[in-house]
């Protein structure tokens, strides 16, 4: 028998309502911080980063916000800056949201984006329009 909670694609096992929760108002408290540019590391001066998802452990004791810059580029460098600035934002995401333990930070690249533009570029091929173009005119739901 498969256990549903084993069934996540991304992660490998599905998280509970409360990590959801407790990851979506981690992410509201960094998007906030990022900004209202308190930060004075000049890696991230003026960068507009875009944070996808913040996924926290099941014993809500370690974060992982996925992040990509805009654009993405120097992604390395605004990893590293964002490491380093860790601990200060940690404290702000503490100071704002009202929970008794707040998580470690870390920060990783959200390859998503990267995924989504490969599927379009795939979508976008001859081959598959025409693949595409062909099952839709052969529908009979289209017809009506």
């Amino acid at each position: 028998m498969i256990n549903s909670r084993n069934s996540g694609k991304r992660s490998g096992r599905e998280r509970t309502q409360r990590q959801l929760r407790v990851g979506e108002l981690i992410r509201h408290a960094l998007v906030d911080i990022l900004t209202r540019d308190e930060l004075r590391d000049p890696d991230l001066a003026g960068v507009s980063i875009t944070i996808s998802e913040v996924r926290v452990s099941p014993d809500l004791r370690n974060a992982t916000a996925f992040v990509m810059p805009l654009g993405g580029k120097a992604i390395p460098k605004i990893l590293i800056a964002l490491e380093r600035a860790a601990p200060f934002l940690r404290r702000q995401v503490g100071a704002s949201a009202t929970m008794r333990y707040m998580p470690v930070l870390s920060f990783v690249a959200d390859e998503t984006f990267d995924e989504g533009e490969k599927i379009e570029t795939l979508l976008r091929a001859a081959e598959i329009s025409r693949d595409l173009c062909s099952t839709e005119s052969d529908d009979p739901v289209s017809e009506n």
